[in-house]
């Protein structure tokens, strides 16, 4: 039976302008973003009904969202230039904020969601030490905020046919630009086997294989789903719990969702599989074994390993302090 696939929309390009390549959708995308990240905080401190506790006055919420975004840019970047591509910034750290690449401006091309989480909290620690705030309260506001800002990244990320996942032969995979996508030589037995479920002809030695849109899973289950469950448990209804819970499970949610669709997603080429548990883990462009980790995974587990950690410390700092306020 014959499988159909989506192809790419001619229509998006990486540019918002035509006659410019100084404007990306990508870039555009962090605006949007941070915006609404800040229009859901102000909602938070609008609505007194609502379960978090937010003491910061909506004078100081743009200087919060400010400093977060600022620490947040940092981290994403020293993230993916650190982590993500190999040795070529450890031996040229004063290129990882260069913004031109052979006599062109680039932007900061990389950015790494798991350091951007660790440049907010810094952002976050900041803020609440020079305003004398409640660290937990902040994180807890600003979590609720960032699954609705962070699927903004994501469709960034499609609009720039980049972040694609692995080769597919379902209805659901999608035809990506050849100029954005790796070809494959149409020699190798499963390239075959996936051009005829997809009756898929080359015309040379190389084919361009659908791929799973991971970017737009990421989108919809990283972003709206996990945001969804975080403000179902805001609602004024809601019993309050115990401060950085919140910021705890968002942790083991968002970091046991992206472990998943890891397994759609194509790891990075110059990395691999960081765990080469099974058999085709040299292969990185086609499923093969839920033994094959990327680097992405492992950040996953540590990410839930440590929302369960902080659930628990919090948890148990939150009846400590009701028996001392008992006691007095």
């Amino acid at each position: 039976m014959i499988s159909l696939y989506m192809t790419y929309p001619k229509w998006i390009t990486p540019f918002v302008f035509p006659f410019t390549t100084l404007f990306r959708w990508y870039s555009l995308m962090y605006v949007f973003a941070f915006v609404t990240a800040w229009l859901l905080l102000r909602y938070i401190l609008k609505h007194d009904n609502c379960r978090l506790k937010l003491d910061i006055s909506k004078s100081e919420d743009i200087d919060l969202v400010v400093c977060v975004a600022v620490f947040l840019l940092l981290g994403a970047r020293l993230g993916s230039a650190l982590i993500y591509s190999g040795s070529y910034y450890w031996k040229h750290p004063h290129l990882i904020f260069w913004p031109f690449q052979n006599g062109q401006f680039v932007g900061l091309p990389g950015m790494s969601y798991h350091g951007g989480v660790v440049g907010a909290i810094i952002g976050a620690v900041v803020f609440a030490k020079r305003r004398h705030k409640s660290l937990l309260d902040i994180m807890d506001a600003l979590i609720c905020c960032v699954p609705f800002a962070y699927t903004w990244g994501r469709l960034g990320n499609f609009f720039n046919a980049e972040l694609y996942g692995r080769v597919t032969s379902s209805g659901i995979g999608m035809l990506f630009p050849p100029y954005s996508t790796q070809q494959f030589d149409t020699s190798l037995l499963w390239v075959q086997e996936i051009m005829q479920k997809c009756s898929i002809s080359a015309t040379g030695p190389y084919v361009n294989l659908p791929r799973h849109p991971s970017q737009l899973y990421e989108a919809l289950f990283e972003g709206i789903v996990v945001g969804l469950i975080l403000w179902l448990l805001v609602r004024p209804r809601m019993k309050r719990i115990a401060p950085g819970v919140t910021s705890g499970l968002y942790f083991v949610l968002y970091g046991t969702v992206r472990f998943f669709i890891e397994y759609f997603r194509e790891p990075d080429m110059n990395i691999g599989f960081v765990i080469k548990g099974s058999y085709g883990a040299d292969n990185i462009s086609l499923f093969t074994s839920v033994l094959n980790i990327s680097m992405g995974q492992i950040l996953c587990f540590l990410m839930i390993v440590g929302g369960f950690i902080m659930i628990i410390v919090c948890k148990k700092l939150a009846k400590k302090e009701k028996r001392s306020a008992r006691r007095k």
